[in-house]
């Protein structure tokens, strides 16, 4: 075992007991989940010869599989993970946004907030793979369908609509921002709520100011500071400025390789179920506590497509029955451990994700 875990794995041993009693709640949770909702296709064949029209590759065609990928990978995880989820969104009148609605509807979501955008595609990213005979798979292309347009302001406003509804029945709000036109002011004004939203958008997140939590990894995190985070120091200056930025009560910096950083303001006590923060600093308009908490598989990462999404389903079913940041960033982090395992946009269940964590208790 390496040195990461000296301090840490104590500290998960004496949790162990209270963080399987929080998955054992997730599915008291309900959430909407509100994205931009994409399909994954990944179309693959064996290569056959090359093409006489032109130089290309002629595959036969085997099969098509469909997942879903953006938003729409965290509105999954979060049903996959137990939690009872709704979700609201656009897709076009297309046979991919029939198809990602039927995988939303056959894993118990309520698709009610789908509405259906005439004038803009299902965004839809098609992956086309091919293999020799005894040979690995590889990609080849991609294929992207989406629209640059924003949505008819009609839309928006059925959305935004839709959304101001249905808070007073969650526990919490989720904003899955991919930049594809999903969550407009419109929408944003409508679904941030102090205390009840989790935002994970790639770029501007001071349009969310005011959520309870945002999850930024480490280039999102830079790109919003607008320096590099290098060292103790600028990752500690950078909690402080995006807390400020956003006035947000918690961020958490996913940083890959190196783990992540939860920052929380700190209220002069000790937070209720959180080990003592790795630092505490008292400079500035107000004091924060961090806490580091290492990645838990660093050996078997296939693929980290989608394992942000996994980290804010997890954090936020957590968040919803009671863990705090603390916890709830452990148990993000242990679902995302299990999801880069698996190659392409993946989920785990409270099944696994139980299993993973007592695994944990055996290294030393």
């Amino acid at each position: 075992m390496t040195n990461d875990y000296s301090d840490f794995l104590p500290q998960l041993r004496a949790s162990t007991e209270q963080l399987l009693k929080r998955l054992d709640c997730f599915h008291r949770a309900q959430v909407l989940a509100i994205g931009d909702l994409t399909l994954d296709e990944f179309l693959t064949g064996q290569v056959e010869r090359i093409s006489r029209e032109a130089p290309v590759l002629i595959l036969r065609y085997e099969n098509t599989q469909q997942v879903p990928g953006g938003g729409a990978n965290a509105v999954y995880n979060l049903a996959k993970l137990g939690g009872k989820v709704k979700v609201a969104g656009l897709v076009g009148k297309d046979d991919q946004g029939k198809a990602l609605c039927g995988i939303f509807e056959a894993a118990g979501i309520d698709t009610a907030g789908i509405l259906i955008d005439s004038q803009r595609p299902t965004v839809t990213k098609t992956r086309i793979s091919g293999h020799a005979r005894q040979s690995v798979t590889q990609q080849i292309v991609r294929v992207d369908r989406k629209s640059d347009e924003l949505p008819d302001l009609d839309l928006q406003l059925q959305l935004a609509d839709y959304i101001r509804q249905q808070i007073p029945t969650v526990d919490a709000v989720v904003c899955s921002d991919y930049g594809d036109g999903v969550l407009t002011n419109l929408a944003i004004e409508s679904a941030v709520v102090p205390g009840k939203t989790i935002v994970d958008a790639q770029t501007n997140l001071q349009r969310y100011s005011g959520a309870m939590l945002f999850t930024p990894n480490l280039p999102e995190a830079e790109q919003a500071v607008g320096y590099a985070i290098k060292n103790p120091q600028t990752l500690m200056q950078a909690g402080r400025d995006l807390l400020n930025l956003t006035q947000a009560q918690k961020i958490l910096i996913t940083r890959g390789e190196e783990g992540m950083t939860l920052f929380e303001r700190a209220n002069g006590e000790e937070i209720k179920n959180s080990p003592p923060p790795t630092s505490i600093c008292e400079k500035g308009e107000f004091a924060i506590q961090s806490w580091d908490i290492p990645p838990f598989n660093k050996t078997d990462v296939f693929d980290v497509t989608g394992a942000g999404d996994t980290v804010v389903a997890a954090m936020t079913l957590a968040l919803c029955v009671g863990a705090s940041g603390w916890e709830a960033a452990v148990l993000g982090n242990l679902a995302a451990s299990i999801v880069v395992r698996q190659f392409g946009t993946a989920t785990t269940t409270v099944e696994e994700m139980k299993e993973a964590l007592l695994s944990l208790m055996n290294l030393e």
